[in-house]
């Protein structure tokens, strides 16, 4: 077992030579698996991923949401993702960037999604929760609010809800909350 070791600590100096030194750094299982998942993404068209910290900080990254169809059509929301290093066994936080009038979004940017609390398995992935953003902008979801007002809203009367959610989209205020434009 000793020899082993001896040559494994013998092959790490080499990679160190070989890089002139360098410490190569060893990457967490959650960023393999994040590697894994990025790499395999299959994002609808409306749907985009950046870093802004560049690609070699995968752990940070943002996804812009632009809804195809319902309510929120032609708005533009930016959700930030951090991941853990012991992802998957750990869901991802996500926050909404952009502030938004809706059931299951909160002013502070929270998000109601089942995957990201309870529902979250380690066999779930970065794409199965993008789809569940998505989701949420094509079928909000007014029976677990985060936002009460805005699912009360939804259920008693959808013609006032559409109307608030286009005003709040087009910049504005919604009672005492301003809302930059989205669209």
């Amino acid at each position: 077992m000793i020899r082993l070791f001896k040559v494994k600590e013998k092959q790490r100096e080499q990679a160190e030579n070989a890089h002139g030194g360098a410490h190569v750094k060893k990457q967490s299982a959650g960023e393999l698996r994040l590697h894994k998942d990025i790499s395999e993404l299959n994002l609808p068209k409306s749907c985009d991923i950046t870093f802004p910290s560049g690609k070699d900080e995968l752990m940070n990254f943002e996804v812009s949401i632009r809804p195809d169809e319902g309510y929120y059509l032609g708005g533009t929301f930016l959700f930030s993702f951090q991941v853990s290093p012991v992802y998957p066994h750990e869901v991802p936080k996500v926050k909404c960037k952009t502030k938004v009038y809706h059931p299951n979004i909160d002013l502070e940017g929270n998000v109601c999604l089942n995957i990201l609390r309870e529902d979250w398995k380690p066999v779930l992935n970065i794409n199965t929760i993008i789809y569940g953003l998505y989701h949420l902008f094509t079928e909000p979801n007014c029976d677990d609010p985060l936002n009460k007002e805005s699912a009360d809203m939804l259920r008693d009367n959808p013609k006032m809800f559409e109307s608030i959610v286009r005003r709040a989209m087009a910049g504005g205020y919604v009672g005492t909350n301003f809302f930059p434009r989205c669209l």
